[in-house]
């Protein structure tokens, strides 16, 4: 199954990188339209949100793409483990504080875990378009 995993350094001048490599992934991995789009987007929140809400000096972010059997699993890590993600219900003139509820709906799931260094966020993904073999795209 395809995984695969980049880092980049906390900072919102990097967000379009992450949704770049994202999208690019995705297409060699033969799997565009919807699908695309739902995970781009979804990193785009994600990776914002590692950016803004960790207060690790220097932190880098970790994205990663893999295939698990029918699914798509998009998981953004970071070093702050304490700060949980949290889902919230936004002032509609609010200028932020709908990415996670935009996650929720582009997903088919999502959650985080705590991990011994690091907090990751996921988002799983159902694969209804057959992808094509990896390099054969």
């Amino acid at each position: 199954m395809p995984t695969t995993t980049f880092h980049l350094p906390k900072h919102r001048r990097h967000v379009p990188t992450a949704r770049q490599h994202v999208r690019r992934t995705l297409a060699d991995w033969g799997l565009t339209g919807e699908l695309a789009d739902n995970v781009t987007v979804s990193a785009n929140e994600l990776v914002t949100n590692a950016v803004t809400h960790c207060r690790v000096a220097f932190a880098r972010i970790e994205v990663t793409l893999s295939m698990r059997g029918p699914d798509l699993v998009l998981e953004v890590s970071d070093p702050d483990r304490q700060r949980l993600p949290q889902a919230r219900d936004s002032d509609p003139d609010a200028e932020d504080g709908r990415g996670l509820a935009l996650v929720g709906r582009l997903a088919d799931a999502w959650g985080h875990t705590q991990r011994p260094y690091a907090k990751c966020v996921w988002a799983r993904f159902g694969i209804t378009e057959k992808p094509c073999a990896e390099g054969s795209g």
